[in-house]
């Protein structure tokens, strides 16, 4: 009969067992509460109160007033702490792959047996901040290029939902399929996308933001800004290239001429050779007339002789 009693009292208050959620940040500590309604009237040494996770793996025990770590897994030896102030267990370091269920039980020791004063679930969920997510340009702004970007955000949890860019004075959201990537060991979420845009027509400068969303939470970057080159320096830089090329033909040109020129003067006959031969001449000329007065007299003298 006492033992009906009993088991009936065990499931009576297991029935009214209490669901907590609780959160903790990746790195950081997790509490684990376990708040006893009678802990007025019961002493801790009488009591045996530990925690197990979802695979039944002990957490933390203490055994009638002292911590007893003989059924502690390997896993979580060291990384606990017991306020008995406020019935919390305390998980230090927090990881991904402590996200889940932790039940807690208080248990009373009586010589007879054990009774189960109250157990507690604990559901908790673990966060890790994605790094402020952040804007690269692909390649110089121009209004031919576009704008070419890309964004990344890395380190966080849960798994991102969406990913855009926001452009001034729009609400539209763009940018390409976001990719994700995640890491075997921290299970820990990345993701990126990459943006392709024309310059809009009339505007010089803009402003583009980068926002990833999760379930839970929304992170941008900082303003990136956009701003096309100043057309006066291309400007400047053709008309002193420009100006460059022409000293240079004019130069070429000049030294061509300069050359031609000085060719001709060397193809053209020497004013004292013209002068020689023309003297030459000329005395040539008075030779032939001297010859043919010295010649007369005998020419006259020959005739008769021919008679």
């Amino acid at each position: 009969m006492g033992l009906a009693i009993l088991i009936f009292v065990t499931v009576l208050l297991i029935s009214d067992a209490v669901s907590i959620k609780s959160h903790a940040y990746v790195s950081k500590t997790a509490d684990l509460p376990c708040p006893f309604t009678k802990a007025q009237n019961i002493s801790l040494s009488e009591l045996v109160v530990f925690w197990q996770d979802q695979q039944k793996l002990v957490l933390y025990e203490h055994y009638l007033g002292t911590e007893k770590l003989d059924s502690v897994h390997a896993k979580y030896l060291g990384r606990t702490s017991f306020d008995r102030d406020n019935w919390t267990l305390r998980l230090h370091n927090v990881q991904i792959k402590d996200m889940g269920s932790y039940d807690c039980f208080i248990q009373k020791k009586p010589p007879t047996g054990t009774i189960i004063l109250q157990q507690t679930l604990t559901e908790l969920s673990v966060t890790a901040n994605y790094s402020e997510p952040e804007i690269k340009l692909v390649q110089n702004v121009t209004r031919n290029s576009g704008m070419n970007l890309t964004c990344m955000s890395k380190q966080g949890h849960p798994k991102p939902t969406k990913m855009y860019f926001l452009i001034t004075n729009s609400t539209n959201e763009y940018g390409d399929d976001m990719q994700i990537s995640q890491d075997n060991v921290t299970e820990l979420f990345s993701a990126s996308i990459s943006l392709s845009l024309p310059f809009p027509d009339g505007v010089r400068s803009l402003t583009v933001v980068c926002v990833l969303e999760t379930e839970s939470m929304k992170i941008s970057s900082k303003s990136y800004n956009l701003t096309l080159p100043e057309s006066q320096p291309v400007q400047k830089y053709w008309l002193e290239t420009g100006a460059s090329i022409t000293v240079l033909l004019v130069v070429l040109l000049l030294i061509i001429l300069v050359v031609k020129i000085y060719h001709k003067k060397q193809d053209r006959p020497s004013r004292p050779s013209n002068t020689t031969h023309t003297l030459e001449r000329d005395s040539h000329a008075d030779r032939e007339s001297i010859n043919l007065e010295e010649l007369e007299p005998q020419i006259a003298s020959a005739k008769p002789n021919a008679e």
